[in-house]
């Protein structure tokens, strides 16, 4: 059973994680934290002023910003009044686009270094002991085909998930 104060350091290690990922504030990337970690029930905004220990107007400034970049959306409940703070499953799918971008970006450098060093090798360096390995090119290029596949079948599957009633 998780405890309190487990999900406290979960939230640290998480809002550390946003913050350096996404550039964010601490108090910001502690409310993404903190919201991906109450999942679809959401956070109300009484429960990040308590649970984070911050002041109304750092919790109201820094939700205001995340709803801004959209990396929040809320719901409302029939007959509450409460605002229900949930990750954006579209923000999600934003994030897996920039990284299987990066890594078809890290994929075409390596490929166009590959190809430098094998003209090398052939053409430019006689001693074989100075010719370039091209091992972890190859290497490094089948990893980043199995990391987009990957990448985009996850996406795949949040994006059918998003599309279910």
């Amino acid at each position: 059973m998780i405890t309190c104060n487990q999900k406290k350091i979960l939230i640290e290690k998480l809002g550390v994680f946003f913050e350096n990922k996404d550039q964010l504030a601490p108090v910001a990337a502690r409310i993404i934290a903190y919201v991906i970690l109450n999942g679809k029930l959401g956070a109300t905004f009484d429960d990040l002023v308590t649970d984070l220990c911050a002041s109304k107007s750092t919790i109201s400034t820094h939700l205001n910003h995340l709803l801004d970049l959209k990396k929040l959306v809320y719901f409302t409940k029939l007959g509450d009044r409460k605002k229900y703070f949930i990750i954006n499953k579209d923000s999600i799918v934003q994030s897996f686009d920039e990284m299987i971008e990066s890594c078809f970006n890290q994929k075409e450098l390596h490929i166009e270094i590959k190809e430098y060093k094998e003209y090398q090798n052939k053409n430019e360096i006689v001693d074989e002991a100075s010719k370039f390995d091209l091992d972890f090119h190859d290497d490094y290029i089948q990893y980043l085909d199995e990391g987009i596949k990957s990448l985009q079948k996850l996406r795949n599957r949040i994006i059918q998930n998003n599309d279910k009633p």
